[in-house]
């Protein structure tokens, strides 16, 4: 029983770091997948020629500045119901902004973009 205690205790404290670590760096799982779906559009918009060089660019700050904002809502531990409102709404906003310019009249000859 001894024993059992000596390894019960370190384990249990690894066991609750852990879970606290992974919490902390996975509060938008939605925000990530969304993200890095609408990064294969952008990039799939580019080798088809859907986005020009110009469209594609201004795509990519975009997702960029929505990263930079979802690191600054993280920033201090928790995200709030707030943050993640406004993180949403920019993503919804990026999404619709990438339809809207690969569905345009603007083409590029295929995997020009970039």
């Amino acid at each position: 029983m001894n024993t059992f205690s000596k390894w019960l205790v370190p384990s249990a404290l690894v066991l609750a770091f852990s879970a606290a670590a992974y919490a902390e760096n996975n509060q938008t799982p939605g925000l990530d997948k969304r993200e890095a779906n609408q990064e294969k559009r952008i990039e799939q918009g580019e080798k088809s020629g859907q986005l020009t060089p110009k469209e594609s660019k201004r795509m990519e700050r975009g997702e960029k500045r929505l990263k930079k904002n979802e690191a600054q809502a993280k920033a201090d531990g928790k995200v709030t119901p707030e943050e993640r409102k406004k993180l949403n709404k920019e993503a919804n906003h990026m999404s619709k902004r990438i339809h809207r310019q690969k569905h345009d009249a603007q083409t590029a000859a295929p995997g020009t973009a970039k």
